[in-house]
């Protein structure tokens, strides 16, 4: 089916819908009355992105080309990618999907005009692997660097935020303890502001599908 126009009109789409930082958001989000589009490639993730607050878009990142990707994100105030090829995946995938998926949101970013752009990258990126980390970790560290020295490149306003492995993003409810803190790094800031227009947070409960 042809992707609806501004599906993201006025909100938040996140890449890689169904991951654990993804959820975590798009909770966040929608619990402040912002719309948030998690954009996933597997239809069993559908309900639990829609219990998180968010509206699921089926959407292969790996095979998608970036005037598709720019027709969903047009209208949106952000986007955030925070897609990753995952545990058990080989070296070729940490590529297409980890750096190349993001130079593909990236683009896509651009052509719609969507300025705000959040990149989940990880601790490591920006340096050589350790010794004896195996193949696959070099390939991720690898495509990781790539994605955010791409980002860097880009007349965005972007912030890269390096995570752990297996992040905790907020403490236990009550536990007394700060939020964990990551390595962020942002663009230059604007010399001057930029204005957004008027955004409705009315969320359109459903999925779409692009082919």
């Amino acid at each position: 089916m042809i992707p609806v126009s501004r599906v993201a009109a006025c909100g938040v789409v996140i890449a890689g819908g169904h991951g654990k930082i993804a959820l975590l958001l798009e909770r966040l989000l929608a619990e402040r009355g912002d719309q948030a589009v998690g954009l996933i490639r597997n239809p069993a993730h559908v309900a639990d992105v829609y219990q998180a607050g968010a509206e699921a878009v089926l959407a292969d990142l790996e095979s998608a080309a970036a005037d598709d990707v720019a027709v969903l994100l047009s209208g949106a105030d952000a986007v955030v990618f925070a897609a990753g090829a995952g545990a058990g995946s080989g070296a070729p995938r940490k590529d297409t999907v980890d750096r190349a998926a993001s130079v593909l949101m990236a683009d896509a970013a651009g052509q719609a005009g969507v300025r705000r752009f959040v990149q989940v990258s990880s601790m490591g990126a920006g340096q050589p692997p350790r010794p004896g980390s195996g193949e696959v970790w070099a390939a991720y560290i690898a495509a990781k660097t790539a994605a955010e020295a791409d980002l860097r490149a880009r007349d965005l306003d972007w912030t890269i935020l390096r995570r752990a492995a297996s992040p905790t993003l907020l403490p236990p409810a009550g536990s007394g303890s700060p939020p964990r803190r990551y390595p962020l790094a942002r663009s230059p800031a604007p010399t001057s502001p930029r204005s957004l227009p008027p955004c409705s947070t009315t969320r359109a409960p459903g999925t779409r599908r692009w082919s």
